[in-house]
């Protein structure tokens, strides 16, 4: 029933509902763990531009940062998961490579490609937020079809490899939580909840 609320009635809640207490909790984080994430962040971006000079493609971009973030930062999200990593990044290059070929490299297709990776991610269940800065920076590059694997699959999965090895390397990490997810419909059909 709330849902059906008129527009201008859901207006007037609208600043009730963002508020929020000033503090909030937080587990603690340990030194070990963010010294841990550098090291593995750097070690990341470090193989990619390795990898870049042996194979002469530039594989590196800015979306890749963010992507560390979540892989040696945040290594229980699960928007750091594996399939949300790889097809996360594929999916907004695909999007940005069609959104170009339709409309071209320009503002507005920009911010549209960024809305449609978002929805494509959504719909697919691979929600990897970097993934928007990889439509955003294919469409404003007027990427076409080679962007999909060079440098966008390339690199995501360099960055996957490095993070399947630094993550599990030492006692006080794991990653990844799960490779890939069951909807909750399919696993309460199949009796596992």
């Amino acid at each position: 029933m709330r849902r059906n609320l008129p527009v201008r009635r859901r207006l007037r809640r609208l600043p009730k509902r963002c508020k929020a207490p000033l503090l909030g909790s937080r587990p603690p984080m340990s030194v070990r763990y963010a010294c841990w994430s550098f090291l593995s962040g750097t070690l990341g971006l470090l193989a990619i531009h390795w990898i870049t000079s042996l194979v002469g493609h530039p594989l590196l971009i800015g979306s890749f940062g963010a992507s560390a973030v979540l892989l040696f930062g945040a290594t229980d999200s699960p928007l750091a998961q594996p399939r949300n990593l790889v097809a996360g990044h594929l999916v907004s290059a695909l999007v940005a490579v069609l959104v170009v070929a339709l409309f071209g490299s320009n503002q507005l297709s920009i911010t549209v490609g960024v809305g449609l990776a978002i929805f494509a991610m959504n719909l697919t269940h691979t929600t990897h937020p970097p993934g928007g800065a990889t439509a955003l920076i294919g469409v404003q590059g007027a990427a076409g079809p080679e962007y999909i694997l060079v440098p966008v699959l390339g690199g995501a999965l360099i960055l996957l490899a490095t993070a399947l090895f630094t993550n599990n390397v030492v006692y006080h990490r794991r990653y990844p939580t799960h490779w890939l997810e069951l909807d909750d419909n399919t696993s309460t059909r199949e009796g596992k909840v």
